[in-house]
């Protein structure tokens, strides 16, 4: 069986002079959490809505499970919240999904298993218009979710929640990865994607930077030391962990490998005062804008 929900080979998508998309090529695998980061204007909605087949492409193609992106027999097998939602105001929540499932050849019980999903069956009588930013965000995931599509691609779905509904929805998200669904999602909140995906696809500028997992990405744990002098402390550092030493502002890093109870006894008795050692990883955050500035390098 073919393992790959999702895939595209140099998808491209051109506004005129505008390049949005630069020759994207990215996979989603059966069962997965893929976040797809980047800033705001990266080409991260672009690419999207045309593996959903509301933007054609300039060039390139894309195949979601194994057929032509936007196909009938494709949308029947897709959930999809792009770009905010968009509902009736003057229905209340449940009847606007109530409509979508008429469309979509869905019962009630659909309607309503969507909406306990995302904790709105208690307001799902109240009109559209009433429902705060949050609520409207999650009544746009509840109609993704109906009829419980294999792929479910959302775009930035923590918009407009507050905290604990941000909470609620990275649990939703694993939840359904691990019920088997593929969960394609795009944010630009790089710590959210941190912790609930398991790949990721860095896009900036409409080029995919980097397409790995999360751990890969961050590159693993290091050891941090803040002593002082910090120049006698970087020298013993280095004498103790070799080449895999750097300078971070006032700390010092070093690679995991390195014997922290060696590093501690050598700085004592060096004549260093030691004043944090710890372990650290690099955020998602960090590492993005290392490689958005490496590339902002090249372009100069």
């Amino acid at each position: 069986m073919n393992d790959l929900v999702v895939q595209t080979e140099d998808l491209t998508k051109r506004y005129g002079e505008r390049v949005a998309v630069d020759r994207v090529s990215l996979t989603v695998e059966r069962g997965e959490v893929y976040g797809f980061l980047g800033p705001n204007g990266a080409g991260k909605t672009t690419t999207l809505r045309m593996l959903l087949g509301l933007v054609r492409p300039t060039g390139g193609k894309a195949r979601v499970f194994g057929q032509r992106a936007g196909t009938p027999g494709v949308i029947a097998r897709v959930g999809a919240l792009v770009e905010g939602p968009g509902f009736y105001p003057t229905l209340s929540g449940r009847d606007n999904l109530r409509v979508m499932a008429r469309y979509r050849g869905l019962t009630v019980n659909d309607v309503d298993a969507a909406l306990e999903r995302v904790d709105l069956t208690d307001r799902g009588s109240d009109r559209f218009k009433a429902y705060s930013l949050g609520m409207k965000q999650r009544l746009g995931v509840a109609s993704a979710l109906m009829g419980e599509p294999e792929l479910i691609v959302l775009d930035e779905p923590t918009n407009g929640l507050d905290p604990a509904g941000m909470s609620d929805m990275r649990a939703l998200i694993v939840d359904l990865a691990r019920s088997g669904h593929t969960v394609l999602l795009s944010s630009h909140l790089l710590g959210e994607v941190q912790e609930i995906c398991d790949r990721v696809g860095v896009i900036n500028r409409g080029r995919l930077l980097r397409e790995s997992t999360v751990a890969d990405l961050r590159g693993g744990t290091r050891v941090a030391l803040r002593g002082e002098p910090l120049e006698r402390a970087l020298a013993t550092a280095m004498r103790v962990g070799g080449d895999e030493v750097a300078l971070d502002g006032e700390r010092i890093l070093l690679a995991a490998t390195t014997s922290i109870p060696d590093l501690v006894r050598t700085l004592v008795a060096d004549g260093i005062d030691v004043h944090e050692v710890t372990t650290t990883e690099r955020t998602l955050e960090e590492v993005f804008f290392e490689m958005t500035a490496t590339e902002m390098e090249g372009v100069r």
